[in-house]
């Protein structure tokens, strides 16, 4: 899940380095992944994805997203 998301991030159009970190904001993954509860994960990735809306990216990003195993998926509840 955590590399795939990386992946997903890297494939983002545009990122850059702010004076407060990555814009947009990094994935949650290794230290972040344990601590960040399931629902602040789902609104990151929604972030990541209307970042890659607004840049003209969301095909390549929702083939990618399609591609993914189950097993790349996080499930809660």
């Amino acid at each position: 899940m955590q590399q795939s998301w990386n992946s997903l991030f890297e494939m983002l159009p545009n990122r850059k380095r702010t004076a407060l970190g990555w814009e947009p904001a990094l994935p949650l993954v290794l230290e972040a992944w344990d601590s960040t509860p399931g629902p602040l994960k789902t609104l990151r990735l929604a972030e990541h994805i209307e970042w890659a809306t607004q840049h003209g990216a969301l095909d390549r990003i929702a083939a990618f997203l399609r591609s993914l195993p189950e097993e790349d998926w996080l499930h809660t509840g």
